[in-house]
């Protein structure tokens, strides 16, 4: 079960983000999670929308750089030691995270986690054998 990443090349210059933002407001696309990561030219904003197949579009029509990514959700403790457990589990299987972002959700006491691993199968095995809850885009949504 896999969750539906959308990425934006962005440069970095002032208004942007705005831009960006305002297109997905425009479209009543709703942003749960984001994340940036940047250098001093350019950045790639990473979101967790409801929509991401018309978010695509939607950044592409403007002319945007924008793809798809599959990554995995997954649902933590939240307290000390809850995300360590998750990527303990992963580095015990040899399974590198190129990225990680969280977010918090109406669930008290847990967290929700984007994790981007090679191959999501192998991780998400993982993780559920170590009792640690792999969520859908659908959960992230329907949890408001």
């Amino acid at each position: 079960m896999t969750i539906k990443q959308i990425s934006i090349f962005v440069e970095n210059r002032a208004g942007r983000l705005a831009d960006i933002t305002g297109l997905l407001a425009e479209s009543k696309i709703d942003i749960r999670a984001l994340s940036i990561a940047d250098t001093t030219d350019y950045g790639i904003l990473r979101l967790i929308v409801n929509d991401p197949d018309q978010a695509v579009d939607v950044l592409r029509q403007s002319g945007m750089t924008v793809s798809a990514t599959e990554v995995l959700g997954i649902k933590v403790e939240d307290i000390p030691g809850g995300f360590a457990k998750a990527i303990r589990t992963l580095s015990d299987k040899d399974i590198s995270v190129e990225y990680a972002y969280a977010f918090i959700t109406p669930d008290v006491g847990k967290a929700y986690v984007i994790v981007r691993v090679e191959n999501n199968a192998s991780a998400a095995d993982a993780l559920k054998t170590a009792g640690i809850t792999i969520i859908s885009q659908e959960e992230i949504f329907n949890s408001k």
